[in-house]
């Protein structure tokens, strides 16, 4: 049997225009029975060609190109249109530049007003005894920061995506997404926040050349304890805020990865920072306790695994879903290194406060562009489908930014919410007299540079890894967020410490860089 692109190609070629017929078209409304043959005769009573689209039903009994477009947010076209759609699909997010601002830009202060607190949260706690004397601490941030925004961001994706297209709209629907899911990222966070320590016992060791079996443990204990908490608590929070942007008639893809990214910076930071306090005073007087709280929460795994592996919607991510969130989780470690390296010298200890801001602002904006294009794709077919809606490999920046697709038109609204974002967060660090540095003219265009270029570089990434990934056949929900925003923490750390160092060296002691 031919494809349907086949059979289009060769009903252009025979120069006939053919009836497009829906399967449920071909029954009988009343009778239930298939439509005589009789009914498609020509007039001179020879037989028509008849091109059989198929037409699926959602729970609620509508078409599927129906419930795509349920969301308050987009268009609520008739039946007919629906089925009479030419070779190039229609933007399904019927949104204005206005629209997409306004949806995104509640939920992106809020994100970047959870960076801000957990860079508060950084700046105090670098000074703990557990911070001075295991430093490899350090390297953990980026890398759980990186997992927690890397699986709660996937979550939030997924779920926004299945709302979209109507795959939550029963209670027996959402059971089973909430289940799967949670028992996923269970799984993910516990595997990854293991080999996160190990990462952050590799790079401390190879620089120093010194390593003490009590401290790999310490990490250990605590990454792994800090994912699985954390992933718990925000998977919960994710569940909640999409399933009430879709009763409120908002787009979850523009609330859900934001709110995920902010609260996900700051939960795991603090975790983090008092799990690993409350062990480090264990070391001495029960150096038992760090071991056995890995092997609790390592012994849970085949519990979630067999939850994950009978759940349909999530046992294809629990075989395939392991290679980006571990490749992203080594990219963050390197930014974690460079973290390391950079607050340990007392000439750059402000760059602390600034870190988790910088990363989680270029993580949320571009998790939410790779979310809107992942949706849109999901709406004209499955991965790997040559729908003209993913024609390109390697799109240039003037097709990224300036054409006038509906996902053009939101890349720009997000890049140009970098400076008046940065600028109010910056004047709240300011105001809560956090960090070391004083905000100065040439600092604040110096950091507002790097934030710009970080945004810019993940915007055009986005573009062509969503894009690539969706001709590969694999779910860009799954597979891009994780290496985004990876991205994100080595591309905004390594700037920020470059823009550091380079206010040093010029001597813009004015700054207090050096405090």
């Amino acid at each position: 049997m031919s494809s349907k692109a086949e059979q289009k190609e060769t009903h252009q070629a025979n120069g006939a225009v053919l009836p497009i017929v829906p399967v449920d078209c071909l029954t009988s409304p009343d009778r239930g029975q298939l439509v005589e043959p009789s009914d498609f005769l020509g007039p001179d009573g020879t037989g028509v060609e008849v091109v059989v689209l198929e037409s699926r039903a959602n729970a609620k009994g509508v078409r599927e190109e129906d419930a795509l477009l349920e969301n308050g947010s987009q268009s609520n076209e008739s039946d007919d249109t629906s089925t009479d759609r030419g070779p190039e699909p229609a933007s399904p997010l019927k949104e204005t530049s206005f629209s997409i601002g306004l949806q995104v830009l509640f939920p992106f202060l809020l994100a970047g007003f959870g960076t801000v607190a957990a860079g508060m949260v950084l700046d105090i706690v670098q000074h703990w005894d557990v911070f001075k004397y295991v430093t490899e601490v350090f390297i953990l941030v980026p890398a759980l920061l990186g997992l927690k925004g890397n699986l709660e961001m996937t979550l939030a994706s997924r779920l926004s995506t299945a709302a979209n297209i109507g795959q939550m709209d029963t209670h027996k629907e959402l059971w089973k997404m909430i289940t799967g899911n949670m028992a996923l990222i269970q799984v993910q966070a516990t595997v990854v926040g293991f080999l996160a320590s190990i990462a952050a016992v590799v790079f401390g060791w190879i620089p120093d050349g010194h390593f003490s079996i009590d401290h790999a443990v310490l990490l250990c204990a605590s990454s792994v304890a800090t994912a699985f908490i954390a992933s718990l608590v925000l998977g919960m929070i994710m569940i909640g805020v999409i399933v009430g942007s879709r009763k409120m008639g908002i787009n979850p893809d523009n609330v859900a990865t934001p709110i995920a990214a902010s609260l996900g910076d700051l939960i795991t930071l603090a975790l983090l920072s008092g799990i690993s306090w409350g062990l480090y005073k264990e070391l001495e007087s029960k150096a038992y306790v760090n071991p056995l709280v890995c092997a609790f929460f390592i012994a849970l795994l085949p519990i979630w695994i067999i939850i994950a592996k009978r759940n349909s919607a999530t046992r294809e991510v629990l075989y395939s879903g392991w290679e980006p969130v571990i490749i992203a989780m080594a990219i963050s470690s390197v930014g974690g290194l460079i973290l390391d390296r950079t607050v340990s010298d007392p000439n750059f200890a402000g760059m602390a406060v600034f870190t988790p801001v910088i990363n989680g602002v270029g993580g949320n904006l571009v998790a939410v562009q790779a979310s809107r294009i992942s949706t849109y794709l999901h709406m004209s077919g499955m991965p790997g489908d040559s729908s003209e809606s993913a024609p390109r490999k390697c799109p240039s920046p003037c097709s990224t930014f300036f054409s006038s697709d509906v996902n053009s038109r939101s890349a720009r609204v997000l890049f140009l919410l970098v400076v008046p974002g940065h600028l109010v967060f910056l004047y709240t660090i300011s105001s809560m007299q956090g960090g070391h540095t004083t905000l100065t003219l040439i600092f604040i265009v110096f950091y507002m540079t790097a934030a710009l270029l970080q945004v810019l570089i993940l915007l055009y990434i986005a573009d062509w890894m969503v894009h690539w990934m969706w001709g590969r056949d694999l779910d860009p929900d799954n597979f891009s967020i994780p290496y985004l925003t990876a991205l994100g923490d080595l591309i905004g750390t390594g700037l920020l410490a470059l823009s550091f160092h380079v206010l040093w060296l010029i001597g813009d002691r004015d700054s207090d860089v050096g405090d």
